[in-house]
């Protein structure tokens, strides 16, 4: 498993889709080893973050409730990793 990933299953507010796009990113980084896209390997990298941006988030809504909501925050809701981003909290 990517250490990388975090939990989106019972957030509150619901994971949002950029955090969602953001583990499929990661994930097929982790998968390919690519780090850096390049010509040759932007079209099949993109693609399988769409595919599997879909699948995720088709998971997380047919999932049920969980009891109680992970115990760490996602890194897209973090204040600093919001601030390194340049996005507003």
């Amino acid at each position: 498993m990517c250490r990388n990933i975090t939990v989106l299953r019972g957030l509150e507010p619901p994971a949002t889709a950029e955090e969602v796009e953001a583990a499929a990113r990661q994930y097929v980084r982790k998968v390919s080893g690519v780090q850096t896209l390049s010509d040759a390997t932007r079209e099949p990298f993109e693609a399988a973050v769409a595919e599997i941006t879909a699948i995720t988030a088709r998971l997380l809504d047919e999932l049920p409730a969980r009891r109680q909501p992970p115990v760490t925050v996602p890194p897209l809701r973090r204040p600093e990793v919001r601030a390194r981003l340049g996005r507003e909290s």
